[in-house]
């Protein structure tokens, strides 16, 4: 990782390393793994882990965290997803050196290491089709029934398993499986099937395989193959833990990775599966894996998420070893953290009303003094054009205003930001619709800069921009994928989409934004005065047709929640 890397608070799975490494285990090496599966585009709970195994490696003299592709199952994975990975953990600050590995490297060990497991008697060649196998695999109280073919001599099963290799058979007419313990309390070790017919070309292989590992087998094998000492995986795996061992334990493997379970990121108002990820992609839901309201990597990045705070949503969050569900609002909250200190200002108007000064000069053309950022001095300042017709907010006036509001209103003064005071006149109205189309108001020009001399005071401060000089720009305003905190409570899963929010995108095409905007660079971060974060869209902006990604908002509700926890 790019700069000084921290070390985090201890963690249950750092205590492991440590005491490890104190009893001079593995010796004294620490290697982890990153090994995603290619058949789609990482999330934000991948982020969890990516920075645990390679912070974990960073943390350690002479670690190692290895990046491995898990890509045994062709009929899912392309190469498009594996060069997405990539660059999602290259953006995030990691890097893997050299260390950059594939299963399918492995795939001729991986089927040595199944014909020794026939020969050991330990593997057999089962011709039931996967429902007669999920069929005979019992239940968590009954224990499965053993295949008729679990007999087979280990002769006949070479054979069989040689011409599987040598694509005799169809797909589905025969696997591979492990031969344990149908009686197992843990389903997992039910005789599983290690091997499968699958004739599909493989994005790396192309037509060479036409029988594929299954994820268990390959998983603690690559790890065995490559070193790797701590084997961190999430919660889902620890049932799998037995067969990970298991499969090692017959092969006498002489490297035999710990497998540590940790649990996964839940994230409120978000999917968090990549299945149900590819679902929204492949039924148009979402406008591809990079919308800036999906969870993924490549979409908070478009959607103006730094590195930076998604590596400290990480470090503060933690690790846990039991479930639980994080607030969108702590991830939400770190962002801002993050982009107050290093965006700088800028003033836009994302739905504009005409306001005229009558008393300002029509030729007069003044340019203001901006601050960049009050956070950080060091970026300066800039100069904003201030002219007789401006552009502010249409949610800043109220011709009858509510109590408490004290933004602008008929006879009332308020402080444009960095400008004057101005006092509203005037209000012209389409004669048709009875729409507010105009204000017109009087400033004050002893008040420049924003005080006046006499001490009077102003309630209110509104940005604005200059009509004739501001550049119209499109706005896109994200709200939460989905409706419900939680939609795992649904009863039935597969509808999840019955919880996506319908207003999870509002677009605003007649925004305008100041002058110093016109060659914003796609992906750069700015915070709009008053109204949130946002970022150049680094898809659809252009210097002619500027789009703007509304990262998030400036009300932070993190703050409240942290604050209430605190009392």
């Amino acid at each position: 990782m790019a700069g000084t890397v921290s070390r985090p608070a201890t963690d249950f799975i750092r205590s492991i390393i440590a005491e490890d490494l104190k009893a001079g285990k593995n010796q004294g090496r620490v290697v982890t793994r990153f090994p995603p599966e290619p058949n789609g585009f990482l999330h934000i709970g991948h982020a969890k882990s990516i920075c645990l195994n390679f912070g974990i490696a960073a943390e350690n003299e002479g670690g190692i965290c290895h990046l491995r592709f898990d890509d045994t199952n062709p009929s899912k994975e392309e190469a498009e997803y594996a060069e997405s990975i990539m660059a999602d953990i290259r953006w995030l600050g990691f890097d893997w050196a050299d260390h950059l590995y594939y299963a399918s490297d492995y795939f001729e060990k991986l089927y040595q290491y199944a014909v020794r497991l026939i020969k050991d008697g330990k593997a057999y060649v089962c011709d039931l089709n996967a429902d007669e196998i999920r069929e005979c695999r019992g239940t968590l109280t009954e224990p499965g029934k053993e295949s008729p073919f679990r007999t087979r001599s280990v002769e006949e099963n070479l054979d069989l398993f040689e011409r599987m290799r040598a694509g005799e058979y169809e797909d589905g007419s025969r696997v591979l499986r492990a031969k344990i313990d149908m009686a197992s309390p843990n389903m997992n070790m039910r005789d599983p099937v290690i091997y499968r017919i699958l004739h599909v070309p493989h994005h790396r292989t192309g037509d060479k395989w036409c029988i594929y590992p299954m994820y268990d087998f390959t998983h603690c094998l690559s790890d065995s193959i490559e070193g790797i000492t701590h084997s961190l995986c999430s919660l889902e795996f620890e049932d799998h833990r037995p067969l990970y061992d298991w499969v090692l334990d017959e092969l006498n493997v002489d490297c035999h990775p710990q497998q540590i379970e940790f649990a996964r990121l839940n994230l409120t108002y978000t999917v968090m599966s990549k299945r149900k990820l590819l679902e929204l992609v492949e039924q148009g839901l979402v406008k591809g894996w990079d919308d800036p309201r999906m969870s993924t990597i490549s979409g908070l990045r478009r959607r103006g998420y730094t590195p930076e705070s998604i590596r400290n949503f990480c470090e503060r969050i933690g690790v846990a070893k039991r479930d639980s569900m994080v607030d969108m609002a702590l991830l939400e909250h770190c962002v801002r953290e993050d982009l107050n200190k290093r965006a700088p200002r800028v003033m836009g108007v994302l739905r504009p009303l005409k306001v005229v000064i009558d008393n300002y000069p029509e030729d007069l053309v003044e340019e203001l003094e901006a601050i960049n950022n009050p956070e950080d001095p060091g970026m300066g300042t800039r100069k904003v054009p201030f002219s007789r017709v401006l552009y502010i907010e249409q949610e800043d006036f109220r011709e009858d205003p509510p109590k408490k509001f004290f933004r602008l209103a008929p006879g009332r003064e308020v402080r444009l930001r960095y400008a004057y005071f101005i006092r509203c006149v005037d209000v012209v109205k389409d004669e048709q619709t009875g729409e507010i189309v105009e204000l017109h108001c009087t400033y004050d020009p002893e008040t420049k800069g924003g005080s006046a001399p006499d001490g009077r005071k102003v309630k209110a401060t509104l940005h604005w921009v200059s009509a004739p000089h501001s550049i119209r720009a499109e706005a896109r305003l994200y709200d939460h994928l989905l409706v419900k905190a939680d939609p795992s409570d649904e009863k039935d899963d597969a509808d999840f989409k019955a919880c996506l929010n319908s207003n999870s995108l509002e677009v605003l095409k007649t925004c305008r934004v100041e002058p110093s905007l016109k060659n914003a660079e796609p992906g750069s971060r700015y915070q709009f005065e008053r109204l949130g974060y946002f970022c150049v869209d680094s898809v659809d902006s252009f210097e002619e047709s500027l789009v703007f990604n509304r990262t998030v908002s400036l009300r932070d509700t993190w703050a409240r929640i942290e604050k209430a926890l605190k009392k």
